[in-house]
């Protein structure tokens, strides 16, 4: 049995090409399938669209959340949906190519629990090919857990990594590195990203950068230690310089700087105490998130589950 978990936000131009190219790459399966598409708050005509293709064909089922929770909520409310012994995570505006699972299915058949898919080359701006670079590399040095480069959601995964998923119950959720410290086999996939099928991306510069922050937060603790490493920098360059006035006005006829240092010192320390509250800000949201202990998402329909 085979789980397919798509988000969808606002995706009704492109719904259509998704299903034909679903139904050919599904094909391929040696065993019966489902595809679970999780309805994130869409304001236009993509949950119709769903229904009806739920009614033609029973193996497409839907689970529309009561508003938009995100996309990485709206992967895990299908983790929590799914039957299949293998599930393969994808995005919903075709960027994924569906004729990539015959090669996942066929590494986990190999033995691999895990299958990701790297991104070999990107079809967005350059300057957002150039941020997700940047992004992935300062990850990678700064995460206590070795999550692969360039290794976005499209993925599959063998239903016991998935049982662990169900028992991680966080709200700043970063798939990736979730499956990164899941562990068991893993193995990557090469692949060309494809353009955006139809439409504007529905994943905002701001939701990019907060879920950035969810992947460097919620997997190191060296903006942490940066924090205090920045701190103990600061007093031992002020202690130097307390030194060294004391020892022009005692030995020397040099004239001591005036208000302009002192206002330039004082600019730089409260700089360096901002940074370091901003940074422990965030994890303290994170943790008061945490505490309230509410339900990760709200499901407001389900169709053939």
């Amino acid at each position: 049995m085979y789980s397919i978990i798509i988000p969808i936000f606002n995706e009704q131009k492109t719904i259509p090409e998704l299903h034909d190219r679903l139904v050919k790459a599904a094909a391929t399966f040696d065993g019966p399938y489902e595809v679970i598409f999780v309805d994130d708050g869409s304001r236009d005509e993509s949950f119709a669209m769903l229904k009806g293709i739920h009614d033609r064909d029973h193996r497409f089922k839907v689970v529309r959340l009561s508003r938009n929770f995100g996309h990485q909520v709206a992967i895990s409310a299908g983790l929590d949906m799914a039957s299949g012994d293998a599930v393969i995570l994808m995005d919903g505006d075709l960027q994924d190519p569906p004729e990539l699972f015959p090669e996942l299915v066929a590494k986990w058949k190999e033995g691999f629990d895990v299958v990701y898919t790297v991104k070999r080359s990107r079809q967005e701006h350059r300057v957002k090919r150039a941020a997700f670079t940047a992004f992935y590399r300062l990850l990678h040095a700064l995460s206590a857990i070795r999550i692969p480069m360039d290794a976005g959601n499209f993925s599959l995964m063998d239903k016991k990594v998935v049982a662990v998923f169900r028992e991680m119950p966080e709200r700043n959720r970063y798939i990736s590195g979730m499956r990164a410290w899941a562990g068991f086999r893993q193995t990557g996939v090469t692949f060309d990203r494809e353009p955006r099928f139809a439409g504007k991306p529905q994943m905002s510069l701001r939701r990019l950068i907060e879920l950035a922050l969810d992947g460097i937060f919620s997997f190191s603790n060296v903006p942490l230690r940066l924090a205090v490493y920045l701190g103990l920098l600061v007093a031992l360059a002020s202690f130097a310089g307390g030194l060294y006035v004391i020892y022009a006005k005692l030995f020397t006829d040099k004239a001591i700087l005036g208000w302009s240092s002192t206002i330039l010192s004082v600019l730089f320390v409260g700089g360096m105490v901002l940074l370091t509250l901003g940074v422990i800000g965030e994890y303290i949201s994170r943790i008061y998130e945490e505490v309230k202990n509410r339900p990760l998402y709200v499901i407001r329909d389900k169709i053939g589950l």
